[in-house]
Formats: C-alpha cells, sequence, structure tokens
C-alpha cells in the first residue's frame, strides 16, 4: 500500500505522551497513529451503523405480538426440556 506524508499540527503534550507510547511499544509513532486513525474510523462506521438501525426501527418499529409470541413458543420449548 502506498502511503502518502501528511502534516498533522499537535500540541507538545499529545507528541510527548506519544513518543512515550512509542518507546514503550517499540513502535513507531507514525504507526500509532495510523492505528488510532483506523480506530476511530471504524468506531464512526459504526456509530453510523447504529443510528441507521435505530432510524430504521423508529420508521418500522418491530410488531409487538413477533416478540409476544417468540416468548411464548420458548416457554413451551424449554419446559419439555430435560435440564
Amino acid at each position: 500500500m502506498v502511503k502518502k506524508v501528511i502534516q498533522v499540527p499537535v500540541d507538545d503534550k499529545l507528541l510527548t505522551e506519544l513518543d512515550i507510547v512509542s518507546k514503550k511499544m517499540s513502535e513507531a509513532r507514525s504507526e500509532i497513529i495510523r492505528r488510532a486513525c483506523r480506530k476511530y474510523l471504524d468506531q464512526a462506521e459504526s456509530e453510523e451503523m447504529d443510528q441507521k438501525y435505530q432510524q430504521g426501527y423508529r420508521r418500522l418499529p418491530e410488531d409487538t405480538t413477533v416478540g409476544e409470541a417468540q416468548i411464548s413458543i420458548t416457554r413451551e420449548i424449554l419446559t419439555e426440556e430435560a435440564w
């Protein structure tokens, strides 16, 4: 994968913290920053999917009778099981 060099201004405290973690983990600062960016993007995507899921249920709420039927069937099945 081709990597591009970018410039990102950071304050002294953040840079110091990155350097400390970099030394502890024996990893390049840039690799830690790349992983942090990937984690942030993955989390943002997950949150977006959660919001879409919730919006879908708001637009088309689940019919409670389906859930009640599932509970009823589950009770019948579980009471017949020999635990």
